[in-house]
């Protein structure tokens, strides 16, 4: 989700310029960042931002540039000239030196002199369209970003799955190991205590203790749940938070193999696992 767009609208009395950046989010948490947006028309530019954007939380900020010739032709001569009278009469009748250059100085630094660099005039009506002209090319530039990136993020997280599968198939080889170890480990401690079962309810234990550490159900589920997430990550336009649902149903699996394993090659296959599941986890907080 995240992104940067920046556009330009040229208007009569200057440049604006657009810039919206985009952070992860659940949501869709829209800052807009500026005073030269008229009141009247944020929510406008809410609701285009939110419907393109969707998710993220987004910062629209922008900057106005005036025309070198604008304040020229817009300087209010009435009021610069009754300024700088008054400002004269009050430091001659103080007793100010150089009374009417000091005047002078002051007038010019006064903004109201120039009407159309004051902010509530740099935008006007009949400007707007030009604005959401740029908010669009600005949003069309987010997009590209999120889409550069989605692609690169789509490959990795795809990657990460598939090594997950191949790690799970690399626990099939220590299966028929395992289950021997299970099996001897249990009639050695039967010899050191001296004991001598009957053989029959021996076999049937020693069967019902090695359906509780099967991981058979949980190969099948966490293949499921990877290939569902390569199905979905594809098709889908939005998938970030489906995805997130998946990633939590592919840890429990993990987490149940981990727990049944009874086997440190097995262990050492989790470790992995959840190590490259982590990484798709943090990953798919950037996915739309």
């Amino acid at each position: 989700m995240t992104g940067y767009g920046r556009a330009e609208a040229a208007l009569k009395n200057g440049t604006l310029t657009l810039e919206i950046r985009t952070l992860n989010a659940k949501g869709c948490e829209i800052n807009i960042k500026t005073s030269l947006i008229p009141k009247e028309k944020e929510l406008t530019v809410r609701q285009q931002i939110a419907e393109r954007l969707q998710r993220g939380t987004i910062d629209l900020s922008a900057s106005f540039e005036t025309a070198p010739d604008a304040c020229e032709k817009k300087l209010d001569r009435n009021l610069a000239i009754a300024c700088f009278n008054q400002l004269a009469a009050l430091g001659e009748e103080l007793g100010v030196e150089n009374a009417r250059s000091t005047a002078f100085e002051a007038t010019v630094r006064q903004p109201d002199l120039f009407p159309g660099s004051r902010q509530s005039q740099l935008i006007t009506e009949e400007d707007w369209p030009l604005i959401e002209t740029a908010l669009k090319n600005c949003l069309d530039a987010v997009e590209t970003y999120r889409k550069a990136e989605g692609k690169i993020l789509c490959a990795d997280v795809c990657k990460r799955i598939q090594t997950i599968l191949e790690t799970e198939n690399e626990v099939e080889g220590f299966e028929a190991e395992r289950i021997g170890n299970v099996r001897e480990r249990i009639l050695r401690n039967l010899e050191e205590l001296q004991l001598k079962p009957d053989e029959g309810r021996l076999e049937q234990e020693m069967v019902y203790y090695l359906e509780k550490l099967d991981i058979s159900e949980e190969k099948v589920r966490l293949r499921q749940n990877c290939n569902y997430f390569l199905e979905t990550i594809e098709s889908d336009p939005c998938p970030g938070k489906k995805l997130g649902f998946i990633i939590q149903e592919i840890g429990r699996e993990i987490n149940t193999t981990g727990s049944k394993a009874n086997h440190a090659s097995i262990q050492k296959c989790v470790v992995r696992m959840k190590d490259e599941l982590e990484k798709i986890r943090e990953q798919s907080m950037n996915i739309l």
